[in-house]
């Protein structure tokens, strides 16, 4: 099997694997099966629904409920979670600016082939940065793209931390700790807003469904 050299595996600059890639002349196939035969099989749009927000604002709660909800409801529906991603596919990645912005690319970049494939992502992930939330929106080209953003001040998402990561934030124990001494970019024009410090989970929960009927569902009365 021929492989691309990776030459970030042997100490050598990033840009160098960009060459080495570039030197291999890719093509871009397509399948047997295309997005409306998806849609009629699935009864809805592949797409990808983003979670950002603060360690311990509520994230990976509302996208593994939501998750049970669509696909309790006959949808095909599957969640990426931050921490579980860094358990394989960004297991190699720590939490420099650098490394969570290849983190949220790699994951933006999979998602968008859920959605290809006519699956609602759920992406659970702090995604700090604008550009990088930016960059995994435009790779979702044949799906819907619903920014979600789930909004709970520090001191709550402190009060909601059973693994002590702000403590050790704090102490400085913890580096590049989002909200503490690295930051967060709240979204703009996000499509849904839940305020999860002042909101009950049910009622967070019903405020994206709503979003993903409008937006997704061909039936309405699935939800």
């Amino acid at each position: 099997m021929n492989e691309l050299f990776d030459g970030r595996r042997h100490g050598l600059p990033a840009a160098f694997a960009a060459v080495s890639a570039e030197s291999h002349p890719l093509a871009r196939n397509e399948h047997a099966v295309d997005r409306r035969a998806r849609v009629d099989r699935n009864g809805h749009e592949g797409a990808v629904v983003w979670l950002t927000g603060l360690s311990g604002s509520g994230k990976t709660t509302l996208a593994m409920a939501l998750e049970r909800s669509l696909f309790g409801r006959g949808c095909e529906a599957y969640v990426l979670d931050g921490d579980n991603l860094r358990h394989g596919l960004n297991s190699d990645l720590g939490f420099s600016p650098e490394d969570r912005s290849e983190n949220i690319r790699r994951v933006g970049e999979v998602a968008a082939l859920f959605a290809d494939a006519g699956v609602i992502c759920i992406v659970a992930l702090i995604s700090p940065y604008r550009a990088d939330r930016a960059r995994a929106r435009a790779a979702v080209k044949n799906g819907k793209f619903i920014e979600v953003h789930v909004a709970a001040s520090v001191d709550i998402c402190e009060t909601r931390d059973p693994r002590g990561l702000y403590k050790l934030a704090r102490s400085g124990k913890l580096k590049h700790f989002t909200g503490i001494d690295a930051p967060y970019e709240e979204p703009i024009t996000p499509e849904v807003i839940v305020n999860t410090d002042r909101e009950d989970p049910a009622d967070s929960l019903h405020v994206i469904e709503a979003i993903v009927r409008r937006a997704i569902l061909r039936e309405e009365e699935r939800l």
